[in-house]
């Protein structure tokens, strides 16, 4: 009998239903549906993308193997992100969280670097594609300096804008804590900015441009592979779903809009990824596929 045809625009009921009967192409797409939005948050909060990947797949073998258990008593994106949150908050440090900085000590890293000029060097990538590389990985960096929780609530509540609904039930807490918690990870986060970042206070010193070859030589801006250009689907302002509240006004909106001004990127490998974990012993015995 043939399968029917499926797309990542079916809708998850129906992709989940039709997984759990032995449907390969619905799981495939299921997993093609969420992969970029999980690996997104994953690049975000590591700031590296071979770990992101890592991570992406780790996330997703679990999503497959408990999906028999997903009961509709939230949607399956909460569920999947919850899965998200447990993951990330417990997983073993990543390479530059192993030696996590303050604020502060970034502050003191990035005031270190030397004042340069790029037209002094000769490299095959763009000067202004090198500089937006800078910037991106240098404002991933300060992410980095708010610890797990901080930053989870703060990529799905303020960078992907997930309501107060979704994100409590993401981070398994009440909606009010959540709104603290998103609210003191702004405030510490855009605190700093205010202080030291030129690209929100012009009376900072600071400049994206004058930093990059610095950033080039310390290894966190590789000028042959843009880590955080490539395979860009869109900015991520231009496929978040906009929340209806507004938790905090007007007031920093800008610091809001550098952030979602980042590249929206292609999880890598994708597809030849879902068809080597779904060719798993694990997987072809969960769902019964020849």
């Amino acid at each position: 009998m043939k399968e029917k045809s499926f797309d990542i625009r079916t809708s998850d009921t129906i992709l989940i239903e039709q997984s759990l009967t032995g449907n390969r192409q619905a799981l495939e797409n299921l997993i093609k549906k969420h992969q970029d939005w999980i690996y997104n948050i994953a690049l975000t909060f590591v700031g590296d993308r071979d770990e992101a990947a890592d991570l992406t797949q780790e996330v997703l073998i679990k999503i497959v193997t408990k999906l028999d258990s997903f009961k509709q008593k939230s949607t399956f994106k909460t569920w999947v992100y919850r899965i998200v949150k447990n993951h990330f908050l417990n997983m073993k440090r990543g390479k530059y969280e192993t030696n996590a900085l303050t604020f502060e000590q970034f502050g003191q890293g990035i005031d270190q670097l030397p004042n340069e000029n790029l037209s002094n060097y000769s490299f095959e990538v763009e000067d202004k594609l090198l500089v937006k590389e800078a910037k991106i990985s240098c404002m991933k960096g300060m992410l980095l300096c708010l610890d797990r929780e901080q930053r989870m609530i703060y990529i799905i509540g303020e960078l992907f804008e997930f309501t107060d609904t979704i994100g409590s039930e993401v981070m398994e807490i009440s909606k009010e804590n959540f709104r603290v918690k998103l609210h003191r990870a702004k405030k510490q986060l855009y605190n700093f900015m205010n202080d030291k970042c030129g690209l929100v206070n012009k009376r900072n010193p600071c400049r994206c441009a004058r930093k990059t070859a610095g950033f080039i030589k310390m290894g966190f801006v590789d000028p042959i592979h843009l880590h955080f250009q490539k395979n860009t689907i869109a900015n991520i302002n231009n496929v978040i779903e906009k929340k209806v509240e507004n938790y905090e006004g007007e007031i920093i909106s800008e610091y809001q809009k550098l952030f979602q001004k980042h590249p929206f990127i292609q999880s890598p490998d994708k597809l030849e990824s879902i068809k080597k974990m779904l060719s798993s012993k694990t997987i072809k015995e969960t769902f019964g596929f020849d």
